[in-house]
């Protein structure tokens, strides 16, 4: 396989691995009256059918954004071979704690549906909502390296694609919730699916366009 075959097929994966999770998780957790600064509130509109597909797509599907960071590896390496694959790894480990995550989310559901004692959702905060500082440490790892091997132009990708990374297309998407909550709500619950959604549809439209 050819390295340009290898990017398209890898972010072609990323894409796929984005939109899934992406379903799997707003069947997780939309709420049509967006209670997303409430605690769990917004659990109190997911059924437990609904939650048990969610569940099951959006965990089955995130492992393989270990294969997107592969593909953000691959575009970013030419600038530099150390920074590109600290890059990488930062995703795919942030990838493996978010599908922990993932999978206490219909947990979390349950626990609300039957309304649960303070005592148990502290314990669930402990044990998984923690794990969010983890993923959120590994997004700044890889935005703060894409902006700055982007910017010195020697990647894949063109400098502009500096501003497509996921920090600020997750700040956009909290933005949009407040100043477009119509909109905005049906994004807020999938705000990393969808920033990942955009950037591998972007790195693709560049990589398609890359010498064989």
């Amino acid at each position: 396989m050819t390295e340009k075959k290898a990017i398209l097929l890898s972010g072609f994966v990323g894409l796929i691995a984005a939109l899934l999770v992406g379903i799997g998780e707003f069947m997780l957790h939309f709420d049509p009256l967006a209670r997303y600064g409430d605690g769990f509130a917004f659990f109190g509109a997911v059924s437990q059918d609904r939650a048990t597909l969610g569940h099951f797509i959006g965990l089955l599907s995130a492992p393989f954004y270990i294969v997107g960071a592969y593909h953000l590896y691959l575009m970013l390496r030419p600038a530099n071979e150390v920074a590109a694959r600290t890059a990488g790894l930062a995703m795919a480990y942030g990838c493996v704690i978010g599908t922990v995550w993932i999978g206490s989310r219909s947990m979390a559901a349950e626990l609300v549906a039957n309304g649960s004692i303070p005592e148990q959702l502290a314990l669930y905060t402990l044990r998984y909502e923690s794990l969010l500082t983890v993923l959120r440490g590994a997004i700044l790892i890889v935005s703060g390296i894409m902006i700055w091997l982007c910017l010195t132009g020697r990647t894949l990708y063109p400098r502009k694609m500096a501003i497509l990374n996921p920090i600020f297309l997750i700040i956009v998407s909290f933005a949009l919730f407040f100043t477009v909550p119509s909109v905005g709500k049906y994004i807020m619950p999938i705000a990393l699916n969808v920033t990942y959604f955009l950037i591998f549809a972007a790195s693709l439209i560049i990589a398609s366009k890359l010498p064989e």
